[in-house]
């Protein structure tokens, strides 16, 4: 299968999974079923972000000519794909690497995400039965040429021990942070509210960490949260909410909430689920600077960085870990 052939596959995959095909919808039902986190907005907002920005035509054709990727690979490699499952789709970047550089994906998915990618795979192959060569799923990776792998910084130990002596990628635990000045406007803080709510914070792009000037007005900021306040009824977000309020009640410990979101002054860059943690900060140029070399941070929402409410929507270039998946395939 050539290049031109995978590019119009994709692309024609991207306008299927906005169309809603029977199929197609069945499969995000059971996905909503097999997982209570994958909430039919959420999993609508991923499939938005990954056919808009990762399966147009245009944006295909670009991405693969900044590479100079070939029609065809003389030397394809098979290529080990650990999944994780927090996000709906959250794999679907390293699969579509691999599969238009012309190597072959053979992907162990997660539990937790068992069936989006998997229905979407058997769409490519029922369309052109090549991609079954060029794609297959296995419980076992074994024998792999290389291995991109997604976990935990847990997991990440056990996937080096078995992965480290081959070409790999492996990627740890990541979050977001946002940066704010004191001037945002309503909408935008509003749009901020996205990048914390949206997937119930579980995604390496979800804003886990607020840095505020000296001095900074909360309410504004938990008065626009508010727009996300309806997540509260969600049971598994809900248990989370109350048991994080419980122990800083049990602890005497000073907090501001809406009813969905609890802040709290904490240096951590990582938080629970249904908190964000805040800190002061004194120069946006040295915080800045210090932030952009911190290896744990995704991105950093802010008016020069990503936009507010984009840090859910990276197009191609934009890799998780900011490691280049591509550049890497092109070195096996």
């Amino acid at each position: 299968m050539i290049l031109q052939d995978r590019i119009r596959l994709l692309s024609r995959l991207g306008r299927y999974m906005l169309d809603g095909d029977g199929p197609w919808e069945q499969a995000k039902k059971k996905a909503f079923l097999q997982n209570g986190w994958f909430i039919p907005e959420f999993i609508e907002l991923a499939v938005k972000n990954i056919a808009t920005k990762f399966l147009t035509a245009s944006d295909l054709m670009e991405w693969t000519a900044h590479y100079k990727v070939q029609n065809t690979t003389s030397t394809p490699k098979n290529v080990g794909i650990v999944m994780a499952g927090n996000i709906p789709l959250v794999g679907f970047h390293d699969l579509i690497s691999v599969f238009v550089s012309g190597h072959t994906a053979i992907i162990k998915p997660s539990s937790k995400d068992g069936v989006l990618t998997k229905e979407l795979v058997d769409v490519l192959t029922n369309w052109n039965p090549d991609v079954n060569g060029l794609v297959r799923f296995s419980e076992m990776l074994k024998d792999c040429d290389a291995y991109i792998a997604t976990g935990s910084n847990n997991t990440s130990r056990y996937f080096e021990y078995y992965f480290g002596k081959y070409p790999h990628i492996i990627r740890r635990n990541k979050t977001s942070v946002a940066v704010l000045v004191g001037n945002e406007t309503r909408h935008e803080l509003e749009e901020l509210a996205g990048d914390v709510y949206q997937f119930f914070g579980l995604g390496c792009r979800n804003v886990t960490k607020l840095y505020v000037p000296l001095g900074y007005q909360f309410e504004p900021l938990l008065r626009a949260f508010e727009k996300y306040n309806y997540l509260a009824d969600h049971h598994k977000y809900k248990n989370n909410y109350d048991y994080n309020l419980a122990l800083h009640m049990l602890n005497n410990k000073f907090y501001m909430t809406n009813g969905s979101i609890l802040l709290i002054e904490d240096g951590s860059l990582f938080s629970p689920f249904s908190q964000v943690n805040y800190e002061y900060y004194a120069s946006r140029d040295q915080l800045l600077a210090s932030l952009y070399h911190n290896q744990n941070i995704q991105g950093i929402v802010e008016k020069g960085h990503i936009p507010f409410g984009q840090a859910q929507s990276p197009d191609l270039f934009d890799y998780p870990d900011r490691l280049d998946i591509m550049e890497f395939l092109q070195s096996l």
